[in-house]
């Protein structure tokens, strides 16, 4: 299955996470891809296959910095995510109670309201639980995975 990997970052952590669940899905054998969020705009999702959104929090509970773009492009151009399959990997710190993890909740509200099929529960990270995101991530996106396979054939 071809699966693109979304990334916002703001300290290179959401990207080594996914660096790591591509080294274990591919080793699954699906085809991924690692796209930072950079550049991307709402047509990203014109690609076939299954997205996962890796992402950061970062200050008052935003994206971080490289995902803000991305995510008006999704409000403005409000693109029919029917039928797109998507898992949700957000990195937070409790520590931070008000907005643990707010930027892996704005992505799923908003591909939510675009249609988007939101596969299992939204990952949560906990940066002061002391275990390794990167490690919870492929563990993560292994069970994600065997969920969303399916569902595309049965599509």
């Amino acid at each position: 299955m071809q699966i693109s990997i979304l990334v916002g970052t703001m300290t290179g952590t959401a990207e080594l996470v996914a660096g790591d669940i591509q080294k274990a899905l591919e080793g699954k054998g699906h085809a991924v891809e690692v796209l930072l969020m950079d550049n991307l705009k709402a047509d990203v999702f014109d690609r076939p296959g299954a997205f996962l959104i890796c992402t950061s929090t970062y200050g008052q509970g935003d994206v971080p910095d490289n995902a803000r773009d991305f995510l008006a492009d999704l409000e403005a151009v409000k693109p029919d995510l029917t039928g797109k399959l998507v898992g949700i990997i957000g990195l937070g710190d409790s520590t931070y109670q008000d907005t643990f993890n707010h930027g892996g909740e704005q992505f799923e509200k908003g591909l939510q309201a675009l249609n988007a099929t939101i596969v299992g529960d939204r990952m949560q990270h906990n940066a002061s639980s002391g275990s390794l995101p990167e490690e919870d991530g492929v563990a993560w996106a292994l069970d994600w995975v065997e969920q969303v396979v399916p569902l595309a054939r049965a599509a």
